[in-house]
C-alpha cells in the first residue's frame, strides 16, 4: 500500500472519477460519447474506442490533480497503455491521481429485494495484476432495491467478505452496497444498510482499511458517523442515475461526502468536439463536481 496514496485519499481535497463502465454499459457510454453502434463490429474494436475516449479524457488538461484524487479503471483499460505505460502508472506518475480498479464482474438476479455481486471468479490473479499494474485500490458494486433486512444483510457480508480478501492483497476496497435512487423505501433502505455496515466495521480487525461508496442519502449528513470510522480512509458519492447539475446540489449538501461520479463527469463530452471544445466541457464539469465535494 502506497502511503502517499493513503494520505491523499484520506484527506486530499477532490473528487474520483469512476471511469469504469464495463460489458454492457459500455455502448452506452460510447454512445453518450457519440460513438454509434455500427462504428464497430466486435468487442476488441469497442474496448480500443472506449480506450480512445478515455485516453481524451485522462490527458486533458482538465483532467488534473488539483481537483480530482483518484480515478477508478476496468480492468481492459488497466490492461492497456497511455503514451507507453501502463494507464495507472500514466495516472499517478504522469497526473499524481491515485489508480483504482473495478473488480465486480456485475450483478446476479434479484433476490430479498437486493442484487448480489455475481462470483468474481479469477480474482486472485486479478489482484495480483492489480498489485504488478501499481494499483491503490479497488471497487465493487451490488444494489439495493427494497429495504429487506436480509437482502441488506446479505449484501454487506459479501462486500465485506471480499473487501477482506482484497485487503490482503495490499489493496484498499471500495465496499459499494448502492441504494436504487429510485426505490420506494430509500430511506428505509439507508437507515438498515448504515446499521449492517457498522456491525462490519465494528468486526475488523484494527489495522484493517477501506473506503465506502454510497448513494447521496435522503437525510442530509446521514452518514456523517461513518466518516469517523478509523476503519474508513474516505466515503464517496454515487449519482446513482441522477443529472450532473441534481447529483452536485445534493452532494454539497452532504459535508464530508465526496463525488466519485460516471456519467455525470462525461456528460456532455462527445467524439465529434474539437480539443478546445472538449477540454472545455470537461473542465466544467470536473470545477462543477469539485465544488460539489469540497462545500
Amino acid at each position: 500500500m502506497n502511503d502517499e496514496q493513503l494520505r491523499l485519499m484520506h484527506s486530499g481535497k477532490g473528487f474520483i472519477a469512476a471511469l469504469d463502465q464495463s460489458g454492457g454499459s459500455t455502448p452506452k457510454a460510447l454512445l453518450q460519447y457519440g460513438v454509434q453502434e455500427n462504428e464497430y463490429t466486435n468487442e476488441e474494436e469497442m474496448y480500443t474506442l472506449v480506450h480512445e475516449m478515455r485516453t481524451r479524457i485522462i490527458k486533458s488538461p482538465a483532467f488534473d490533480s488539483q481537483y480530482i484524487l483518484g480515478a477508478i479503471l476496468f480492468e481492459n483499460t488497466m490492461d492497456r497503455k497511455i503514451d507507453g505505460q501502463w494507464t495507472a502508472e500514466y495516472l499517478w506518475e504522469k497526473k499524481h491521481i491515485v489508480p483504482f480498479l473495478k473488480v465486480d464482474k456485475g450483478l446476479a438476479e434479484p433476490a430479498d429485494g437486493v442484487q448480489l455481486m455475481k462470483p468474481i471468479s479469477n480474482l486472485n490473479e486479478l489482484l495480483d495484476r492489480a498489485v504488478e499494474r501499481k494499483i491503490f485500490g479497488t471497487k465493487m458494486r451490488s444494489v439495493i432495491k427494497e429495504a429487506n433486512p436480509k437482502g441488506i444483510q446479505e449484501v454487506v457480508k459479501q462486500q465485506f467478505e471480499v473487501g477482506l480478501q482484497i485487503f490482503e492483497k495490499g489493496l484498499v476496497p471500495i465496499i459499494e452496497p448502492e441504494v436504487d435512487i429510485y426505490s420506494a423505501d430509500k430511506e428505509k433502505s439507508e437507515q438498515i444498510l448504515k446499521d449492517e455496515i457498522q456491525k462490519q466495521l465494528n468486526s475488523l480487525d484494527k489495522d484493517v482499511k477501506v473506503m465506502l461508496k454510497l448513494s447521496i442519502p435522503t437525510v442530509n449528513n446521514f452518514y456523517s458517523d461513518l466518516l469517523s470510522d478509523p476503519h474508513v480512509v474516505r466515503v464517496v458519492a454515487l449519482s446513482g442515475g441522477y443529472s450532473r447539475e441534481d447529483a452536485n446540489q445534493k452532494l454539497s449538501e452532504n459535508h464530508g461526502l465526496i463525488a466519485s461520479f460516471s456519467r455525470a463527469l462525461s456528460e456532455g463530452l462527445s467524439a465529434g468536439q474539437s480539443d478546445d471544445e472538449f477540454n472545455t466541457q470537461l473542465g466544467n464539469s470536473i470545477k462543477e463536481i469539485y465544488q460539489a465535494s469540497i462545500q
